[in-house]
């Protein structure tokens, strides 16, 4: 029956380019369905079970960094915890302060409140990472301020 239909089709194929200068020979193969895929698995991340947990001592004094991004002025403060300083326009309160016990001079973070002094508005809340800024960092338009280091003074 195969053999029929393709002779039936090669015979109307070569009817159809008979007028042509040039005959061309067609070969019409049947075609094989591609095998089905494996089923797809879900993306599952490998879980490590070892977590390190970092004993972390209190201190009572923050080093900040701030910067005005339009003239380039930076200017660097000392703040007590539950103290609060005025940097560039901005009002920033400490609220606590930690830094590793074993690593004085190590990673410090600092949770810290920056507000507008005039109606309140709250520019960031939060804890604030000494080695890793921008991953909690102040969003304002003009002022940047960052935490330094953590101290017992």
């Amino acid at each position: 029956m195969m053999r029929l239909r393709r002779a039936a089709s090669a015979l109307i194929l070569s009817a159809m380019c008979a007028s042509s200068a040039i005959a061309q020979s067609i070969v019409i193969e049947e075609l094989t369905p591609a095998p089905t895929p494996a089923p797809s698995q879900p993306l599952v991340p490998e879980i490590r079970e070892t977590v390190e947990r970092l004993e972390a001592e209190s201190g009572n004094t923050v080093s900040l960094r701030g910067l005005d991004k339009v003239n380039g002025k930076s200017i660097d403060l000392d703040l007590r915890t539950g103290g609060s300083a005025e940097v560039f326009g901005l009002l920033v309160t400490l609220r606590e302060c930690r830094y590793p016990a074993e690593n004085p001079t190590g990673d410090a973070f600092a949770y810290l409140t920056v507000r507008d002094p005039v109606d309140g508005q709250v520019f960031f809340e939060g804890w604030m990472i000494a080695s890793s800024p921008a991953l909690n960092a102040l969003d304002h338009r003009r002022y940047d301020v960052w935490v330094l280091r953590c101290k017992s003074v």
